[in-house]
């Protein structure tokens, strides 16, 4: 195999509003150790709207010259931001052509395609880099630091509540995501998120999983029942989504109206779904119970439709408790479309007031609200800016393991995928029923 160049060549495939970072990660902030090189996508709009934030712009191929891509622009590594069911097949297409790969999370969305990621993964020896940036966030940080200093002693059960709210709890439910067969869900979507911290909190990995998920709130029968129901199936041009707080107007957003409304008549794509209209098959309220192979247990529940958005972890132990409580955006204003098109691109805009407390609660002792890290920054906490230095940067010696690799990303979709499952059957799943790692 020839030697790999010393600034690899990144492609990027998959051009949505998440491929920005990684965009100008590697054409600006970290350009003197990476290069940007080509772009791959379904559509040529969104890839000419990227071109224009680059002070070169670069060549660009659409989704079905992917290898010839690789092929002719010399690739080292591909950055995979697509829709996450058709993850495993850049990811494996790139590791055959011998790059690496950095994927957004979830890895892939069920057990066959992961499969196909990890055999891909072993029989090529390329790195498979999995972008949990919450990993990178300071706070979650120092709560690994205070579980493997003992302080607790050994960890019996982990409670963690993750709240969604009515605007970026309903944006998986305008998009794509809102079609299982797209996402895996927000059990898989959005919660191997929260599967992976607890993984690498604990320094352990799920065994049993049960699970109840329900669409409680959105959808059209609930929008029907409870009276929020539109008549409209996206809002753009429609007079009744304009004072739906629900709705989002992609015209009065410069970079959604460029990436989504302008780009619509290449593939057809709407960005602005009602999300009470008929098309959704994911839960929006789901409980999870887990046992881990070290022993400890988990009960996990996730709502997409708080008037508030954070999360409450607490672990408990043999010598105490530790208590994580985040609250990110206290509450949703009532406004129309234009108000919330201002905030949906979650994570890559201005960060939301909110504020974090971390309790140790030692048996015999008065509680202790510990010091946190300035987290600093906007992106999930300062953990994208962390995770990209790390990345494509010199991150130096991390003692806290944060880089995931293809096994994390498969040890992540675990208690995602047996919940699924779970939700279908009533019935607990072994892990290994549906992966064997």
């Amino acid at each position: 195999m020839p030697a790999r160049n010393p600034r690899p060549r990144y492609a990027v495939v998959g051009l949505g509003s998440r491929a920005q970072m990684f965009v100008r990660a590697l054409s600006e902030t970290h350009a003197d150790r990476a290069e940007l090189a080509a772009f791959c996508d379904v559509n040529r709009t969104r890839m000419a709207v990227h071109n224009r934030t680059l002070a070169t712009p670069v060549l660009t191929y659409d989704a079905a010259e992917f290898a010839a891509m690789i092929e002719r622009e010399r690739i080292d590594a591909v950055v995979v931001t697509t829709v996450d069911r058709t993850h495993d097949h850049y990811i494996v297409e790139a590791l055959r052509a011998g790059c690496d790969v950095v994927t957004e999370k979830p890895m892939t969305i069920d057990g066959d395609r992961c499969r196909r990621i990890l055999d891909a993964q072993s029989e090529t020896g390329r790195k498979v880099t999995v972008t949990f940036n919450y990993r990178y966030n300071p706070v979650h940080a120092k709560v690994r630091e205070v579980l493997a200093s003992g302080a607790i002693g050994e960890i019996g059960s982990v409670h963690f509540e993750w709240l969604l709210d009515t605007r970026h709890g309903a944006d998986y439910f305008r998009r794509w995501h809102r079609d299982k067969a797209n996402s895996g869900g927000l059990m898989v979507h959005k919660a191997t998120h929260h599967f992976d911290l607890v993984n690498w909190w604990i320094d352990s990995s799920p065994d049993t999983v049960f699970g109840l998920g329900k669409l409680f709130f959105y959808g059209d029968e609930n929008g029907a029942r409870r009276g929020l129901a539109r008549p409209y199936a996206r809002a753009h041009g429609e007079a009744s989504a304009a004072d739906d707080p629900f709705a989002i107007d992609l015209a009065g957003s410069p970079t959604l109206k460029a990436l989504y409304l302008d780009a619509e008549h290449e593939d057809g794509y709407h960005r602005d779904q009602n999300v009470f209209a008929p098309g959704v098959t994911i839960e929006d309220d789901m409980t999870v119970a887990v046992r881990y192979r070290s022993g400890a247990t988990m009960s996990y529940h996730l709502t997409a439709y708080s008037p508030w958005e954070g999360y409450h972890v607490a672990f408990n132990g043999s010598a105490g408790r530790l208590e994580l409580d985040v609250v990110e955006n206290s509450f949703v204003e009532a406004a129309g479309a234009s108000r919330v098109a201002g905030q949906a691109l979650h994570g890559t805009e201005e960060a939301p007031s909110g504020s974090s407390r971390l309790t140790l609660r030692r048996h015999w002792e008065k509680p202790v609200e510990l010091d946190l890290p300035d987290a600093g920054g906007a992106g999930h906490g300062g953990g994208d800016e962390r995770m990209l230095a790390d990345i494509f940067g010199d991150g130096g010696a991390d003692p806290l393991g944060r880089a995931a690799t293809h096994r994390d990303g498969a040890l992540s979709l675990l208690t995602g995928l047996a919940a699924n499952r779970s939700f279908e059957t009533g019935l607990p799943v072994q892990v290994d029923d549906i992966l064997r790692l």
